[in-house]
């Protein structure tokens, strides 16, 4: 256990310089984001924004359109934001690999001339991630209440506190799927550029997919394999509460990844 503890501290020490800047720029563009916000809401240039899209993104993003071109609606863009969405699911998939790197790299080979179980390696990898993702989606929420309060115009409706938490937890849980994936990917790859390839390239395709049902009605037969599909910050800003079922869908992929892992992983042969 306590060879496992400082295992984590290890893999965190690592990677902490990239979380860090990650998050601060993630949180750094959530205030900008206000600041946008202030300058449209000031401006009444809300409604001429909303006018000026071309149909093809109303028909993308439905009634939800006019909820985004408010004020709140800005101030939460950060959260369907791809880029953004991008950085976390990188991050993610980085961090459930870590194993195979250490593979390649000859460590782990040094980690269990120790007497540490095999299962603590797949264990510290979701520790790290777990607590990856809760930090960058730590911060990312923090900016967005660090620029309502010092920013924000008085006459301005912010998005409720609700809406928040729910926008972070849907994306949290987005990024742990994903990160599911990894674990399970990296469990059975031989090299970590092969592994985080196919989980990038599964993430592509699943993105594309949603979107593709968005615009095309025979999509949505499959779109339910999406892990996409039960991201749904869209009908949060339009104020439909979080459905549970997207939580658990989530959630599941995650654990079925991680327990994936810890069978793949105990029987595979980690030689070089």
């Amino acid at each position: 256990m306590t060879a496992a503890f400082f295992l984590l501290l290890h893999s965190l020490k690592r990677s902490r310089t990239l979380l860090l800047t990650t998050g601060v720029l993630i949180a750094g563009f959530q205030v900008m984001l206000v600041i946008i916000a202030r300058s449209m809401h000031r401006s009444g240039t809300f409604a001429q924004l909303a006018a000026m899209l071309p149909p093809f993104v109303r028909a993308i993003f439905g009634p939800s359109l006019t909820s985004f071109m408010s004020f709140a609606g800005i101030v939460s863009v950060g959260y369907i934001e791809l880029a953004v969405i991008g950085a976390l699911l990188a991050i993610s998939i980085s961090t459930a690999t870590i194993p195979v790197s250490e593979i390649e790299s000859g460590f782990l080979d040094l980690i269990l001339s120790r007497p540490l179980a095999r299962h603590w390696i797949v264990t510290r990898t979701i520790a790290a991630l777990l607590l990856s993702v809760a930090l960058l989606v730590g911060m990312m929420m923090a900016g967005t209440w660090l620029g309502l309060e010092t920013l924000a115009p008085d006459d301005a409706a912010w998005p409720p506190v609700k809406l928040v938490l729910e926008l972070g937890v849907n994306l949290g849980l987005l990024a742990l799927s994903w990160g599911g994936v990894g674990v399970l990917l990296g469990s059975v790859s031989q090299r970590r550029r092969v592994a985080t390839g196919i989980a990038g390239l599964l993430a592509l395709t699943s993105y594309l997919l949603d979107y593709t049902a968005r615009l095309w009605k025979p999509a949505e037969s499959v779109v339910w394999l999406s892990p996409f599909h039960y991201y749904t910050p869209f009908d949060l800003v339009m104020g439909n509460p979080l459905p549970l079922k997207n939580l658990m869908v989530l959630a599941g992929i995650a654990v079925t990844g991680f327990m994936a892992a810890y069978v793949l992983f105990s029987r595979r042969d980690i030689s070089h």
